[in-house]
């Protein structure tokens, strides 16, 4: 297998005068024993958090572990590696067999999965980077709509299908070149960036952690996974006496209130009652799969239309269908791509091959993209409908990130 980072891409240019080359052309490389002390920092960081949510049930030792995050994961590693973007390197890896992954993505990527399979998402406590900048502006929270946030909330299925389209045709790293808070971390990010991390930010003192809920793609595989994990963050450390006092202190909207069960005003027969709400449970369950397969095949179909606009965004099809159109153009000078290219001496049929490969690859994954968004917003529609047993108060163990500031206001001590 080939390594990507060790190729040289760009040949040294032959001069016709002597000329020195200068020794550095690239950044040194980070050598393997730094790489290996940013995932035992990751490691050593994640088990210190659990700790002290699980067993510590301790919201000041959490806050001051987000510091070090900060410190750490962001201004000193400057966001990278980075859990949420080595997301884009997994995928490009399983569709590119000549890739070689690095040992430290792949442990960036598959820690934190880990950890919340076993405790819950504690490394979104304060661990990542992304979330530890945007938690120390969580000054003045209010809650949104309930349906707003079920609208915003389908936003990170939409960005992790495109994430993994874009990185599995070799297109771009969308969720790299769009991180709204790795240039504040580098200071060398351009004005439109920078602001979007502003924005983010500000937006964050009154809406929660804004990247966290309703944009990170990463923060989707995490949501699920939590939501079949072992142990998780409690409210109360022992039975809950729903006193009420945690109902409105988490910002994230992330605590299930109990429900109230009205009994029938007249029962004639408790047997008869059952098998009544059986088969009401029954027909339910019909309709609910009838409705998902009917949102999951409307979106595929609606994502094979769109995808060669989706392909037109891949830097060989766009230069295929430019060479393609040359003929045709009324433009005398040609583009600086084209320039590039025919100076380069490749085939055009071989050009147009991999274009072909491309489309035909996004016409497919378009197809798994819409079935995907599809079946996201037909299961919204459901949990919106359908009806929630809850019988105290308790985080939602998808939605809640274990920041552990509900803790601190149930009266139950351990």
């Amino acid at each position: 297998m080939i390594t990507i980072s060790a190729l040289q891409r760009f040949p040294k240019p032959e001069f016709s005068i002597p000329y020195d080359t200068p020794l550095i052309q690239v950044p040194i490389p980070k050598s393997m024993v730094l790489e290996y002390l940013d995932v035992l920092v990751l490691f050593a960081s994640l088990s210190v958090i659990t700790w002290l949510i699980l067993k510590k049930r301790s919201r000041k030792g959490v806050f001051w572990l987000t510091v070090f995050s900060l410190i750490y994961f962001g201004l000193y590693r400057k966001g990278c590696v980075c859990a949420v973007g080595s997301l884009q390197n997994i995928t490009f890896c399983l569709f590119n067999p000549e890739y070689r992954m690095p040992i430290s993505v792949i442990a960036f990527f598959l820690l934190p999965l880990a950890f919340t399979l076993f405790f819950g998402r504690t490394f979104c406590a304060g661990i990542c980077p992304l979330g530890a900048i945007q938690d120390l502006f969580v000054l003045r929270p209010v809650k949104i709509k309930s349906w707003l946030g079920s609208i915003l909330g389908l936003l990170p299925f939409i960005y992790l299908g495109l994430a993994v389209l874009f990185s599995a045709t070799g297109t771009d790293f969308v969720i790299c070149r769009f991180d709204p808070f790795v240039g504040i971390f580098r200071l060398n990010a351009s004005f439109m960036m920078l602001a979007a991390g502003g924005i983010l930010l500000l937006t964050g003192v009154f809406i929660a952690r804004p990247y966290c809920r309703f944009l990170c793609p990463y923060g989707v595989i995490l949501n699920l996974i939590s939501r079949v994990s072992g142990k998780h963050l409690t409210i109360t450390p022992a039975n809950c006496i729903k006193c009420r006092l945690c109902e409105n202190s988490c910002p994230f909207d992330a605590i299930q209130k109990p429900e109230v069960k009205k009994l029938p005003s007249a029962v004639s027969s408790q047997q008869s009652v059952d098998n009544s709400q059986i088969s009401i449970h029954k027909i339910h369950s019909v309709y609910l799969i009838l409705v998902l397969l009917l949102f999951t095949i409307a979106g595929g179909w609606v994502g094979g239309m769109f995808h060669e606009n989706l392909a037109e965004l891949n830097p060989k099809v766009r230069l295929a269908h430019a060479l393609l159109n040359r003929a045709n153009s009324q433009v005398a000078a040609l583009s600086p791509e084209l320039q590039a290219y025919s100076s380069s001496g490749k085939s055009d049929v071989k050009l147009y091959s991999e274009a072909a490969s491309i489309i035909r690859k996004f016409h497919i994954g378009g197809w798994i993209l819409g079935g995907f968004i599809g079946l996201v917003f037909g299961i919204k529609l459901a949990n919106l409908s359908g009806i929630k047993k809850v019988t105290e108060y308790t985080p939602d163990k998808g939605s809640c990130l274990s920041c552990g500031r509900c803790m601190e206001y149930c009266p139950v001590k351990k």
